[in-house]
């Protein structure tokens, strides 16, 4: 039973976290930029890596893997950081989002995209848009402007305008 908010062939930038892969909706992503450092803002969440300049405007970098409970992400040759416009209320915000390497941009079609599992109501699945699946392998299609809330998404929102 396909997603009945996905209609059409949409395009995902895949990516890792751990051996998970995870994609986005290519609409959402503005860039990919290797990772070098950042800056990091004292009393953030833990999740919140710190800031980024990307040519002259401050960019939070969060860091995924601790947002989804799995270790820090760790620096090596293919850490990345994903530009991503979310959407804050009628306002739209960039982020970087720390992943462990990019894998590629993919076509699925409606019908490979599965709903998200019903794990029961203990957990959280509202950020998931769906689980696609190519060649054996799944891939959790994530929902960008779900993942955090919008206290968290305010808070980015002011983080960059105080060091603009």
């Amino acid at each position: 039973m396909a997603v009945a908010s996905i209609t059409d062939t949409t395009q995902y930038l895949t990516f890792k976290l751990a051996e998970e892969v995870f994609a986005l909706d290519i609409v959402k992503v503005r860039e990919v930029l290797e990772f070098s450092s950042v800056t990091k803002i004292p009393r953030t969440p833990v999740f919140m890596r710190g800031v980024i300049n990307l040519r002259g405007s401050v960019v939070p970098v969060v860091d995924l893997r601790l947002k989804f409970g799995m270790s820090q992400t760790e620096k090596n040759i293919n850490t990345c950081v994903i530009i991503v416009e979310i959407s804050l209320g009628s306002e739209k915000t960039i982020l970087g989002a720390l992943a462990d390497s990019v894998q590629e941009v993919i076509e699925l079609e409606p019908e490979r995209i599965e709903p998200p599992p019903n794990i029961g109501m203990h957990m959280n699945t509202e950020f998931i848009k769906g689980m696609g699946k190519r060649d054996d392998v799944f891939i959790i299609i994530l929902d960008i402007d779900r993942i955090f809330t919008l206290e968290e998404l305010a808070d980015f929102h002011k983080t960059g305008q105080q060091f603009n």
